[in-house]
């Protein structure tokens, strides 16, 4: 799509703000309601009704989530460079609902699943035909995380126009309405629905999902003629491209030592939403990219007539840009790793657990615990923002009292604090089982809420530091992949965490050793699954400390930083000696 279409394009824009977020707010709620519905107590019902091993039904259950939440990236692309994020949410809306339809059939239909554990008997296991229709649903589900995930939170922003005070406000207003709208649907469906689907029946639990997520799909497409739709504008992933093809083919030229005023710098193109970025000395090779030589020629518009061989500084820096976020972002991957290994352990360990309120003879289900986690970041957030911020502002005098990269880092070494609480926890719960053998209940399964606290408080500085990272430090034109970045981070840990639970499953087993992954936690060593992961987290906060240590953010180098300083100083002296 050429410039002067998107400027005609923008100019024809109405947008219809507050009037658009009944349909978009809608289509948010009930779709969180619905896919965390069916998907928050997965594992239970993978062990319960498809009478999978516990190790089986984790490693499905963490290289599921882990496509789930690497699909985004992808759909992120596809909306950047060909569908548009309108079609591409339609798209992915239609996909959830035809994959949670499809796994409430596989409990409603009696063909579709084993049958039932006879008393005292072996369990069978699920047959090809069985799991291939359970597998099934599970990928169209991916394919809908795919669509919805990268694009959800920027439609919603493109109802308002940036442009104006009242649009800017509306754009705050709905990021507020959609992490509310997050918050709601967790709660709801981590006691709610799992309570009607692991204590009423299976069918009905993953029937409410469904038809929730089939008024998700109807309140976005009855708001189709108010939408305003944005056009995609390309791949940004070709202008980086460019420059490091040109960087490779210009590998014999030289760099001058300061090369900010020898640079291809021209003005950015008119209707650029990308802001113009500064010089930075790291990466030079890619400098490389944008120094102009006999070879190379402009059009009549000051556009070089081979972008592949001449980049513009700007290109050059939004190439750098990405490659600083990196190394930042791998350390999610283990920070994530600790988190999934809680939330999914956490379960077996409550079905081991005595879970009875008081007298009451209820029974909390044991995939509700993660509602916990969700309190405490619910509860916290206000807390941080109003009281923690204003005090740690005067401390430090930095806006928001710490910088993005301290809140994450602050949130690793809590990850770490979820590791050890739960390798405690599991120790203590293994000798009060020993203890009371035949006698009652197992522990009381409220230990199990500390961890959960302490997870709650980790999300809420390192995941919220995350989006507030990736926003802020990626070029503007590549808002839609820094959010599905976040998701690319969760999709490896779950992809590690499935590959730890299958080594660590087959080297502690066998020649008479205690298997610390046994089917029966109490034969088992699950703390030290936890210490390990609490060892790995020890190592990549090390990791983390480098890498921020290291890293300049968008647009700000060392040099430039200081030269800024000397020439303020130097204004300051002049006035001081005209006056």
């Amino acid at each position: 799509m050429d410039k002067e279409a998107i400027g005609a394009e923008k100019m024809k824009r109405k947008h219809r703000g507050w009037r658009a977020m009944p349909y978009v707010i809608g289509n948010e709620t009930f779709e969180k309601l619905g896919t965390i519905g069916t998907s928050a107590n997965l594992l239970v019902y993978l062990t319960s009704v498809f009478n999978m091993s516990r190790i089986s039904a984790a490693n499905l259950i963490f290289i599921w989530r882990g496509t789930t939440d690497i699909a985004p990236l992808l759909g992120a692309f596809i909306s950047d460079s060909f569908l548009g994020r309108y079609k591409t949410v339609g798209i992915g809306s239609i996909a959830s609902l035809v994959g949670m339809f499809t796994i409430m059939l596989t409990s409603g239909i009696p063909k579709l699943h084993p049958p039932q554990c006879a008393n005292g008997g072996a369990c069978i296991g699920p047959n090809g035909w069985q799991l291939g229709f359970l597998l099934c649903g599970l990928g169209f589900m991916v394919v809908g995380a795919g669509g919805i995930r990268p694009c959800n939170l920027a439609f919603g922003a493109d109802q308002f126009d940036p442009d104006t005070d009242s649009g800017r406000r509306g754009i705050t207003s709905f990021f507020n309405w959609y992490y509310f709208t997050f918050t709601f649907a967790m709660m709801v469906s981590s006691t709610v629905i799992i309570y009607v689907q692991s204590d009423v029946n299976w069918t009905l639990g993953l029937a409410i999902p469904t038809v929730l997520m089939f008024f998700s799909c109807a309140f976005f497409f009855v708001g189709s003629r108010i939408y305003v739709k944005v056009r995609p504008e390309g791949s940004p992933f070709t202008s980086m491209a460019r420059v490091v093809v040109a960087a490779v083919r210009k590998r014999g030229v030289k760099v001058p030592e300061d090369p900010r005023n020898v640079l291809f710098n021209p003005p950015l193109p008119a209707g650029s939403i990308n802001s113009r970025l500064l010089y930075t000395d790291q990466f030079r090779f890619l400098d490389k990219a944008a120094v102009m030589t006999a070879e190379d020629e402009l059009n009549p518009d000051g556009s070089p007539t081979d972008p592949w061989r001449l980049c513009s500084q700007q290109r050059v820096e939004e190439m750098k840009c990405l490659i600083r976020v990196i190394p930042v972002w791998s350390t999610s991957i283990i920070f994530f790793m600790a988190l999934a290994q809680q939330s999914t352990y956490s379960v077996f360990q409550a079905l081991q657990s005595d879970r009875h309120l008081g007298r009451t003879g209820f029974q909390i289900p044991a995939a509700s615990f993660i509602v916990f986690s969700m309190l405490t970041l619910t509860l916290w957030i206000p807390i941080y923002d109003r009281i923690v911020v204003p005090c740690l502002t005067k401390l430090t005098g930095k806006e928001g009292g710490l910088t993005l990269l301290q809140r994450m880092g602050i949130g690793i070494v809590l990850s770490i604090a979820v590791s050890i609480s739960s390798a405690l926890i599991e120790t203590q719960r293994r000798k009060y089982y020993y203890s009371r053998r035949g006698h009652g209940h197992g522990m009381p399964s409220l230990w199990l809420v500390v961890p959960c606290l302490l997870a709650g408080l980790a999300e809420a500085f390192n995941i919220i530091g995350q989006i507030e990272f990736y926003y802020k430090q990626f070029p503007e034109n590549m808002r839609s992949v820094a959010g599905s970045l976040m998701f690319c981070g969760m999709g490896a840990s779950y992809y590690l965490s499935s590959l730890l639970v299958s080594t660590v499953h087959k080297t502690t087993g066998g020649g008479g050793r205690r298997n610390w992954l046994a089917e029966d936690l109490n034969e088992g060593r699950l703390d030290w699954y936890y210490y390990l992961g609490a060892g790995m987290g020890v190592l990549n906060f090390l990791y983390f400390l480098c890498c921020a240590r290291w890293y300049r953010y968008k647009g700000i180098s060392p040099s430039l930083e200081a030269a800024e300083i000397a020439l303020e100083e130097k204004e300051s002296i002049i006035k001081v000696q005209m006056v």
